[in-house]
């Protein structure tokens, strides 16, 4: 009996930790995405935009920005930026927004090779009895 007891005991504890770990990570979870929101608030420029990003070395990048309503190109390095010229807005190519990254889309598509994976085995057995 003392047995039984210890095992629901056990098994109380158990189920406690678990959901107080999964309350602390979606407190988590919401704080970091609270803290992206705000910082991402703060860091809107309607004047300034970086428009492409080459790297050329380590630690060395060309950047065109937009400040105002002008294109420039910069040379950032670690310790210093240095304005290289400008350049008209009509010179730019246009490019095509990347889509964004759903992670969702990777799951189910890691999920479906693994579907695949398992079932390939299940076929070649049927194929052998035969």
């Amino acid at each position: 009996m003392l047995a039984l007891a210890s095992g629901a005991g056990s098994y109380a504890q158990f189920i406690t930790v678990l959901l107080i770990f999964v309350a602390v990570l979606g407190v988590t979870a919401w704080t970091t995405r609270w803290i992206a929101n705000y910082q991402k608030r703060q860091s809107v420029n309607e004047n300034i935009e970086v428009i492409e990003t080459t790297r050329i070395a380590n630690n060395k990048y060309i950047q065109i920005i937009r400040a105002g309503g002008k294109y420039m190109v910069i040379a950032v390095c670690k310790d210093t930026v240095t304005m290289l010229g400008e350049i008209p807005g009509e010179q730019l190519k246009e490019t095509a927004p990347m889509p964004g990254f759903r992670f969702r889309e990777f799951l189910d598509k890691a999920a479906a090779k693994q579907d695949a994976a398992r079932d390939e085995p299940k076929e070649n057995q049927m194929h052998d009895e035969k």
